[in-house]
């Protein structure tokens, strides 16, 4: 086999193993009854309160770019895994639940119980529909920040009926009950 070949069968390989599934049925069931056992996060008096914080006065210049730069020591992830509704999130983690981060209206992370792949999903249903009043649920992927093979679903963040930011959280699948 030339380098040529070699090289393009490598790329396949990777392509292949990188390969985003949409749930199967039993999987898909598995993930609408966890969303409807924590939908009562949509309006949880914690969540709503710090979200509106953060609305009020959103962090700038921060960006995707920026935020793939930093490290799970870095004093901007630290700041949002221990603030109080970081604090709060991790308290509400069961063992299915890989990761979890709220988002205030403009995307951004108010807070989250580890260091998410991306800082803003403004702009992708998974924030937009949310943001819209629904429910989003993505594909099975290997998550690239909790490393294990996933399932997220998003959910707004409700204040009086309206939606005012996005609960994300990734299901661990091989955990799923």
């Amino acid at each position: 086999m030339n380098q040529f070949s070699l090289t393009a069968l490598t790329g396949i390989l990777l392509s292949a193993t990188l390969v985003i599934a949409a749930p199967p049925p039993e999987l898909k069931a598995k993930v609408e009854k966890r969303i409807a056992e924590l939908q009562v996060l949509c309006t949880d008096a914690t969540i709503v309160s710090e979200t509106k914080a953060y609305n009020a006065a959103p962090p700038s210049g921060m960006t995707n770019d920026k935020w793939k730069a930093l490290t799970v020591i870095s004093p901007e992830v630290k700041a949002l895994t221990k603030s109080t509704l970081g604090v709060y999130l991790k308290g509400k983690k069961a063992v299915d639940i890989a990761e979890m981060f709220v988002n205030g209206a403009d995307g951004g992370k108010v807070a989250l119980i580890s260091k998410t792949t991306s800082w803003t999903h403004k702009g992708k249903p998974k924030h937009d529909l949310p943001m819209a009043g629904k429910t989003w649920i993505g594909d099975v992927e290997m998550d690239e920040s909790s490393g294990k093979q996933s399932i997220q679903f998003s959910i707004p963040v409700l204040d009086g009926g309206k939606a005012i930011g996005s609960i994300v959280i990734g299901l661990a699948v091989a955990e799923l009950k």
